[in-house]
């Protein structure tokens, strides 16, 4: 059994990681191989070669054979994890039509199919309108039906990217339930294409026909075939296993399978989610996504550019620590973090609304980004620590909603993603949500979780609970500091939480006056 390891691969957006993991969920070896930049051809677009996302996970692959001494026949299975929403067009012959359109696009039809009467009738009762117009709009088939008619006549496989690299490891148009993350008829409820009779094949133009067979995570659904074994070096004939989206592996992958543990992903959009075997919506009408554990859910908060704010901060703010990183031989995290702890909890008052990117229904299409409290004490670290805070100030109350349509209160969290390697960020999240606060033993936190599924799927663990309790573990734990915890209390509830009703009014007016965001 300690020679038995587990092919993951994580296609990210911006990077494709080949993880060997063995069946403790150490990681054994490591390949990483960078994305090109999505193309642009117009503002606001973003989309890329489908082949670019294959050729880097082949590259992934055969650069892994070269840094492991782990024999090929020891590996049992190999599953597959990928950024969320990204759609592909394929011909009858499985060739890509046009460039895949990724979650970061931006475009929107103008015209959309329309929806029965009746339907209209109940959206209007129940004032969801715009969030179904929103739907519709955002749909990548409706633009493509608008805009690019012929390629959307000779699409006969419409696709996210999960189904795409399945199809291209194994010949078979398959895909997990857990990766329906996207503008596609899914019943997020019973977790498999929605009904004849639902909306959403009214409000979209996709056909069941252009629509892969579905499966739970942890079922086996093909094996590698010799094309895709000359490409990848995988042995012929490896099963491969449907695992699930980024978001809800790293989800289990951060060991969160109790409803009562937090896990939050400080990542470039940040979320807080929890596993549950129950259906809830802790926003109305936007449902939990299907979790990575089959038949369960995963109840989500997001927002959007989360962690992309820091990066944001750096690329406008942070030359100098960037600089002087170089100099003294450092990591420029390390620099940023002195930045954080130099500054009291509170930040001295500087008060950061993280909305620089508006939700559809949380907070809303007006929301801007705000920072209040401003006085001639304040520097870039007061406003770098504020921005952290806000961040988590915001996951709080995700984690508010969560719990009050649940009814299950959260006791502990988890941090996964690029920020929580700070622990600077670890400590302020622990102090703000008074919880404590850990670590996972290993960064690859969605790629263990896509290893975990295939754990399962091919009974090397007798159930999820078992390889979850065998695969993963925590690191650091933080605790949270009374005297911190308090302050951040008081903050929360006097002021950020009284931000956004208050502004409400004037960002609607901002929007009025100069069209962004951009009037529907």
């Amino acid at each position: 059994m300690s020679n038995d390891y587990l092919l993951s691969i994580d296609n990210g957006t911006q990077s494709v990681r080949a993880l060997l993991f063995d069946l403790k969920g150490n990681l054994v070896a490591k390949s990483q191989v960078f994305l090109p930049a999505l193309d642009s051809p117009q503002p606001g677009w973003a989309e890329s070669d489908p082949e670019l996302f294959w050729n880097a996970v082949a590259a992934a692959c055969q650069r892994l054979w070269a840094e492991t001494h782990a024999p090929h026949g020891s590996i049992k299975g190999v599953s597959i994890t990928t950024q969320r929403g990204t759609v592909v067009n394929l011909d009858k012959q499985g060739k890509p039509l046009r460039p895949a359109i990724s979650w970061l696009d931006q475009r929107k039809a103008q015209t959309v199919p329309d929806i029965k009467w009746w339907w209209r009738a109940g959206f209007k009762l129940a004032g969801v309108e715009s969030t179904i117009r929103y739907f519709q709009r955002e749909a990548e088939a409706n633009w493509m039906a608008q805009h690019q008619p012929e390629i959307w006549d000779k699409t006969a496989h419409f696709l996210l990217l999960s189904g795409y690299l399945n199809y291209r490891m194994t010949g078979r148009m398959v895909d997990s339930t857990g990766s329906q993350v996207g503008y596609v008829p899914f019943d997020f409820k019973r977790q498999q294409w929605s009904s004849a009779n639902d909306w959403k094949w009214q409000a979209m133009v996709i056909q069941p026909s252009q629509l892969p067979e579905l499966v739970a995570p942890g079922t086996i659904i093909g094996a590698v075939t010799a094309e895709a074994a000359a490409e990848t070096g995988i042995p012929v004939g490896t099963p491969v296993i449907a695992a699930a989206a980024d978001k809800a592996c790293e989800v289990i992958g951060a060991g969160c399978l109790d409803p009562q543990i937090g896990c939050l992903s400080y990542g470039t959009t940040a979320t807080i989610n929890t596993t549950t075997s129950r259906y809830f919506e802790a926003t109305p009408f936007i449902p939990p996504y299907p979790a990575a554990v089959p038949g369960m859910y995963s109840s989500e908060v997001q927002i959007f550019r989360g962690f992309w704010m820091v990066s944001w901060f750096k690329e406008q703010f942070g030359h100098l620590e960037t600089e002087a990183a170089k100099l003294r031989g450092v990591s420029a995290e390390s620099l940023f973090d002195e930045l954080v702890t130099s500054v009291p909890p509170g930040s001295m008052g500087l008060m950061l609304q993280p909305y620089w990117t508006p939700g559809i229904r949380f907070p809303g299409p007006e929301a801007k980004g705000a920072i209040i409290g401003f006085g001639d004490v304040h520097t870039r670290a007061h406003m770098y620590r504020a921005i952290l805070e806000g961040l988590a100030y915001a996951l709080r109350e995700g984690r508010e909603k969560i719990e009050k349509k649940s009814g299950v209160p959260i006791t502990a969290l988890r941090i996964s993603g690029g920020g929580s390697q700070s622990d600077a960020a670890m400590q302020l999240t622990a102090d703000i949500f008074n919880l404590p606060t850990a670590r996972p033993h290993i960064y690859e936190t969605s790629g263990l979780g896509s290893a975990i599924d295939a754990a399962v799927g091919l009974k090397l663990h007798a159930d999820f609970k078992t390889a979850i309790a065998e695969m993963t573990r925590m690191g650091a734990t933080f605790e949270p500091n009374k005297h911190s915890a308090e302050t951040y209390d008081a903050l929360y509830h006097r002021v950020y939480k009284q931000m956004y009703d208050r502004m409400a009014p004037l960002y609607q007016s901002i929007r009025e006056v100069t069209g962004y965001p951009k009037l529907d």
